[in-house]
């Protein structure tokens, strides 16, 4: 499509394309907005170097398209909501504004990381509701496809995880890891007690010991227990066992009655194995005293829903307002350059959101993109604008942000998103409509067939 643009004369047409999804995720009622920040330091080192140029040469394509190629830098500009904002189905969350070729270029890219990095800040968040205040540990990246498990750490954690035991990931985007033994540890020794013991002696500020590997309760936790009392000898605590089978409530219960009745009562459970938002939040309705929780597959991989299904619109080129039109009305995109307000309550909480056209100041009404008849009257609500330039000629505006700045700001957003919208079963539809302008330039759209 690209070299049809250039041998065709229209790379300099101006063209303006929105990224949205359809459907939130794990049938839940939001999505925490995530990969901004790994999309625009990617745009900004856009380039199609000498071996690239030569391997689409071997593929076909026209000299002088290459040419262009090889002098291409992305210069377009890009409009979004902030990472870690709580975003909702049809809402455009990042728009981009430039020519024809460049806007059409990055399409797989930018989809392909706000899409997975989404998907997982989302599932990590809902891991955190269950979770409550226990320390959260991402432990997916053996079980994640491929290297998206580096991506899904940084994502984990601004969905609200404390952890990674992904050290690429922490070293890469500054964020704090943390691991414990394997079982393979346990069963290099002669005995469960000389690993315990030999451990304990190497890592005696940072001691978790894993005591599922023969007899939780009757070798794994006496063992544990044994060498507790030993580092304390010594001016050492046992930080923490780990339980990573059986009956997890059962036996971190048990558990905890040994620890205790030992004098070990600071020394924490940590439990992991297939756990999910489900399992968890389970586990804390059983009142299992389990101090942190280690995630893996569910949260890598998204489990639950296999993707986001989020894309990537045209809505105007070369200054004329354009539409995709379907018997499906959820595969119709909006038409134009559109921004998203947020209206909010007398209490401060998330309320409805707006899409109108960008040089619109006031609402009245609005209507639902797609179901007729359904509408919301805002008037005397005050929309706060939530995309802003982000990238200007291919240069980024905004400053870098630490996991944890964007982490709060994904907490805040849900503290702010009433419960009947977080819940896990069943959750409130959130209401998002389109202003009367809007609505009446994709009516107009619709009727005339020339979208």
């Amino acid at each position: 499509m690209a070299q049809g643009y250039f041998l065709s004369g229209m790379k300099e047409i101006p063209a303006v394309f929105d990224y949205y999804f359809r459907k939130n995720p794990y049938d839940g009622g939001y999505v925490v907005f995530a990969g901004l920040e790994e999309l625009l330091v990617s745009l900004q080192d856009f380039r199609f170097d000498g071996t690239a140029c030569k391997y689409l040469s071997g593929l076909g394509f026209d000299s002088s398209f290459i040419s262009y190629l090889e002098a291409f830098r992305f210069r377009a500009d890009i409009f979004s909501v902030k990472e870690g904002e709580i975003v909702f189905p049809q809402e455009p969350s990042v728009r981009v504004e430039g020519n024809l070729i460049e806007t059409q270029l990055i399409e797989t890219l930018l989809l392909n990381l706000l899409n997975f990095n989404s998907l997982i800040a989302t599932k990590a968040a809902r891991i955190r509701q269950a979770a409550g205040d226990s320390q959260l540990m991402d432990f997916g990246l053996r079980r994640a496809q491929g290297l998206g498990g580096i991506q899904a750490s940084r994502a984990a954690v601004l969905g609200g995880f404390d952890q990674t035991s992904n050290v690429y990931s922490a070293f890469h985007f500054g964020l704090e890891s943390s691991g414990t033994m394997a079982h393979s540890w346990v069963q290099s020794f002669a005995d469960e007690l000389n690993a315990f013991r030999t451990y304990a002696g190497i890592f005696p500020d940072h001691c978790i010991l894993l005591v599922d590997t023969y007899n939780t309760l009757k070798s794994g936790i006496p063992n544990a227990i044994r060498v507790g009392l030993e580092m304390e000898k010594r001016d050492r605590k046992l930080l923490g066992i780990r339980l990573d089978s059986g009956d997890l409530a059962y036996l971190s219960k048990e558990a905890r009655k040994m620890l205790d009745r030992a004098g070990l009562g600071y020394v924490q459970i940590i439990a992991s194995n297939q756990l999910d938002e489900y399992v968890i939040k389970s586990l804390k309705e059983q009142s299992a005293p389990i101090d942190s929780f280690g995630v893996g597959t569910a949260l890598a991989t998204g489990k639950g829903s296999g993707a986001l299904d989020g894309v990537y619109k045209i809505g105007m080129v070369d200054g004329r307002p354009t539409m995709k039109v379907s018997d499906n009305v959820q595969k119709s995109n909006l038409p134009g350059r559109k921004a998203l307000f947020r209206f909010r309550d007398e209490r401060g909480k998330l309320m409805a959101d707006g899409i109108a056209l960008e040089d619109e100041k006031e609402f009245g009404i609005i209507y639902h993109p797609y179901e007729q008849g359904k509408k919301r009257n805002v008037t005397g609500y005050t929309g706060e604008k939530l995309t802003g330039k982000v990238m200007e000629q291919g240069k980024i505006l905004v400053g870098k942000q630490t996991p944890g700045m964007i982490a709060d700001r994904v907490s805040a957003g849900l503290n702010d998103l009433p419960e009947e919208h977080r819940r896990f079963m069943n959750p409130h539809i959130y209401t998002v409509g389109i202003s009367g302008r809007l609505h009446t330039l994709k009516e107009k759209l619709v009727n005339s067939g020339n979208n």
